[in-house]
């Protein structure tokens, strides 16, 4: 069966842009209705990620708005949060002679390192205090192993230890999940990519989120979501 919103985003590339309004009305996707059967997960929406924080992602707090927004549609939302020790594996710090962004080996296998961030109890691991979600029922705070780094909210990098995310999906019923947050091509990415193994049908909605893209990750990370079959969506395709 054909994805009508794959065919529109099709119609939209061959027409070099062309006005929606010059799309079929029959081809045109209808807005998808959160039930409870659905969770929006909000990835690591924290200080730290913010323009002025130590990890910063360009535009990151343009995402809040639309997470807020389109967060009132859904009975079931979970947010993240990273919450690293002090001298985290992750971080570039740790390993001397090592700069941010330079990659090294570790047992469970290629790591990015980092800028120290998020680091737990301090305000940049805050989560944004713009962020308006008071019936979010659950926080997952993971990057808490010292040796460790997680970016993912269902299993840490080392692929085996979970966070317990998946088990409290499936207790509450929920078949569908859709993604909004930071960073687009690791934290966001990679809980799409587990969300996907775990058996859920995924979401992730491009325009509240924001990616870092260092090294051609953020390309990286969209081929590989949508190789595993993780729906590319926008806020507007949420009825709220």
């Amino acid at each position: 069966m054909f994805d009508r919103r794959q065919i529109l985003a099709g119609l939209g590339a061959a027409l070099g842009g062309t006005a929606m309004s010059s799309i079929p009305t029959e081809l045109r996707a209808s807005p998808i209705k959160p039930d409870d059967a659905s969770a929006l997960l909000v990835i690591d929406v924290q200080n730290c990620f913010l323009p002025g924080g130590s990890l910063a992602v360009k535009d990151g707090d343009q995402v809040v708005p639309i997470i807020n927004r389109i967060a009132k549609g859904f009975a079931n939302v979970v947010m993240t949060q990273d919450w690293h020790t002090a001298g985290h594996i992750s971080f570039a710090s740790t390993h001397s002679g090592k700069k941010p962004f330079e990659t090294i080996d570790l047992p469970y296998g290629k790591q990015v390192l980092w800028p120290d961030h998020c680091v737990q109890g301090t305000e940049g691991a805050s989560l944004s205090k713009n962020l308006s979600i008071p019936h979010a029922g659950l926080v997952i705070r993971k990057g808490f192993n010292k040796n460790v780094d997680s970016y993912s909210a269902f299993t840490e990098a080392d692929g085996k230890t979970t966070t317990g995310l998946a088990a409290y999906l499936n207790a509450r019923k929920v078949k569908r999940v859709f993604l909004a947050g930071l960073a687009t091509d690791f934290c966001v990415a990679w809980s799409a990519l587990d969300a996907r193994k775990a058996g859920f049908e995924t979401y992730v909605i491009e325009d509240a989120c924001r990616g870092i893209d260092t090294q051609g990750s953020l390309a990286k990370a969209w081929a590989d979501m949508t190789k595993a079959g993780v729906k590319r969506i926008k806020s507007e395709d949420i009825a709220v």
